[in-house]
């Protein structure tokens, strides 16, 4: 049954919900899983991803669905509203159908994004294990990120209080940390301004090393990366090791297994290899796997869970951080080439009020009242924003498929405006449908789902934009270039010095390139809207990923730890003392 969005929070339909929620045996038993394959965790449960694909690997992939979107709104355009409605649309069409979405990060939880679960009768429920750490996925990355830092700095004060002869008795072998040149900071799953920068180890000897450090928010840490395109543990395991902690005085990388730490960071992560499986509002399995952004970070669900996936359902759907420019650029470019799967098809998600907004609407901001324009008709101002739809659909095209552009309908949309929309979409090459997944559930999405079975049909050949033997500032500049409408790449003389190092290291040279950009803007400028022109694309610096195997390229003043807004969605969550239920997620 659809619940009536209008009048229910998303919280409200979500505990609705659950009164018929399906258990996870239940759920097991309609996928064909064995007892083993299925790892309870109270009403919820980790699949045993090993064990199925292992179980399945003669069994053909399903059909593979990418969810992308237009550049959002600060309010997001409902990807994940649009994916699990394009879920419940193809159940309704009868198919065999599941996917894989991220772990909401608590970051944009308690500030202003929300939980990330879809919305109204079209989201993956239970909604508040989804919201707040799942099955601890996020919260055992932050243990083995931070004691790679504790075996790092506690190293770091051995060798200074210690002599040579007292570390050999120890076994302790000596690494000469340069503190000026640590990589890796803390990491906390909130948006904390505060701990940008930091000093640690003040105080005596035995305080630790006194050095500036940070604070990242824990899902753009590395491990989270490692996690979202490992193909198993051992390549998981072997990953970790890897990584780049710091470089000795010599200018040496030294590693997690330097460092001695990475097995005992493996342990912290050994259950979070396996997804964990949830369902939609209409009782179709979804599993939830990986959490980064795409605007610091990968942005992508999990390969593993995509394995799963396409070995479980006739119809897989995933999603990608973000608009096209920065989420379907990486799922194209560097999740498709690391994990070998190639899709279908890619959704587009589009809303009216962000093509006005790009059409030079007025300023939409979490926690203020949307204005006039975008819940009246306006024609012309609707038209001047299509051309950012348009450059979403170009680039989906670029990669050498035909996308499919979901119009997620609001309430307030017109018949006149959804036939501009549409007009323009189909006249660049695009299928488009009309979904109303959020107000109806499955039946509101039944277009979207012939349109994306329809597309399925046809062979679409994914072809990267750049091989990996290109040095990376020219692969920065066909990005910047060809996906984001900039005029050039202006890199930062620190920056340039770094990329021509890297390029000249034979060991970096197949490297993934993962950009660091705003996700509000095609631009690197938050501010401007629709589709820029005139403009260069500042790179400011270069991080190195070794166990991932990336190299981001930082661009604007995006940070690595974002701020907490001045109406954080916190003051409006809470629990009710006497059913123990939590209210006031979104």
């Amino acid at each position: 049954m659809a619940y009536d969005a209008t009048k229910m929070t998303d919280w409200q339909i979500s505990e609705a919900a659950e009164k018929e929620m399906k258990t996870i045996w239940q759920l097991g038993d309609e996928l064909g899983l064995q007892k083993e394959e299925i790892i309870p965790y109270g009403q919820i449960g980790r699949l045993n991803f090993m064990q199925i694909v292992e179980r399945l690997k003669d069994k053909p992939d399903g059909k593979y669905i990418d969810v992308t979107a237009i550049t959002p709104t600060p309010l997001g355009e409902g990807k994940t509203t649009t994916s699990m409605g394009l879920i419940e649309g193809l159940g309704k069409r009868g198919m065999n159908v599941g996917g894989a979405i991220r772990q909401p990060s608590g970051g944009p939880t308690m500030n202003v994004k929300g939980s990330a679960a879809g919305g109204g009768n079209a989201q993956v429920i239970p909604l508040t294990e989804f919201s707040l750490g799942l099955t601890g996925d996020i919260n055992n990355i932050m243990n083995a990120h931070n004691l790679a830092m504790v075996a790092l700095t506690s190293r770091m004060q051995h060798e200074r209080n210690y002599t040579d002869e007292e570390l050999a008795k120890r076994n302790i072998r000596r690494l000469e940390v340069d503190s000026k040149k640590v990589q890796m900071g803390w990491v906390l799953d909130f948006c904390a301004q505060t701990l940008r920068n930091i000093i640690i180890g003040i105080g005596g000897r035995m305080d630790g090393f006194t050095m500036q450090s940070h604070f990242d928010i824990a899902v753009s840490s590395e491990i989270m990366a490692i996690l979202a395109i490992a193909r198993d543990l051992k390549d998981f395991r072997e990953r970790l090791g890897k990584i780049t902690v710091a470089y000795d005085k010599r200018g040496k990388p030294i590693t997690t297994e330097d460092l001695e730490v990475a097995g005992a960071m493996c342990a912290f992560m050994r259950e979070s290899i396996n997804p964990t499986l949830l369902q939609t509002v209409e009782g179709q399995p979804v599993m939830v796997h990986a959490g980064p952004f795409a605007n610091i970070a990968i942005g992508q669900s999990s390969i593993i869970a995509d394995r799963v996936g396409l070995k479980l359902f006739d119809y897989h759907v995933t999603e990608s951080g973000f608009a096209a420019d920065i989420g379907f650029e990486k799922f194209w470019n560097v999740k498709s080439r690391i994990s070998g799967l190639k899709p279908n098809v890619s959704v587009i998600t589009a809303t009216i009020r962000a093509l006005k907004m790009h059409g030079g609407g007025p300023r939409v901001a979490p926690g203020l009242p949307i204005p006039e324009e975008y819940v009246k008709e306006d024609l012309q101002l609707l038209e001047k924003g299509i051309p950012n739809l348009l450059h979403h659909i170009r680039t989906v095209k670029l990669s050498g498929m035909k996308p499919v552009v979901c119009i997620n309908s609001f309430n307030t949309d017109t018949k006149d405006e959804i036939a501009i929309v549409r007009r323009f979409a189909e006249a660049e090459g695009a299928r488009v449908a009309l979904s109303e997944h959020w107000l109806k559930g499955g039946e509101g999405a039944l277009e979207l789902a012939d349109a994306v079975m329809d597309a399925c049909k046809e062979n679409q050949r994914l072809h990267f934009l750049y091989p990996l033997e290109m040095p990376l500032r020219q692969r920065v500049e066909l990005i910047a270039k060809n996906v984001y409408g900039a005029d050039g790449v202006l890199w930062i003389p620190e920056a340039e010095e770094k990329a021509k190092k890297l390029e000249a290291d034979p060991e970096k040279k197949d490297y993934y390139t993962m950009m660091v950009k705003t996700h509000l803007s095609l631009s690197h400028n938050p501010e401007l809207k629709g589709v820029p022109t005139g403009w260069v694309l500042p790179v400011r610096d270069i991080l190195i990923f070794t166990g991932a195997r990336f190299l981001c390229p930082v661009t604007g003043t995006i940070s690595l730890m974002p701020g907490t807004s001045s109406d954080p969605a916190y003051r409006r969550i809470d629990v009710d003392t006497e059913t123990g239920r939590v209210k006031g997620l979104f």
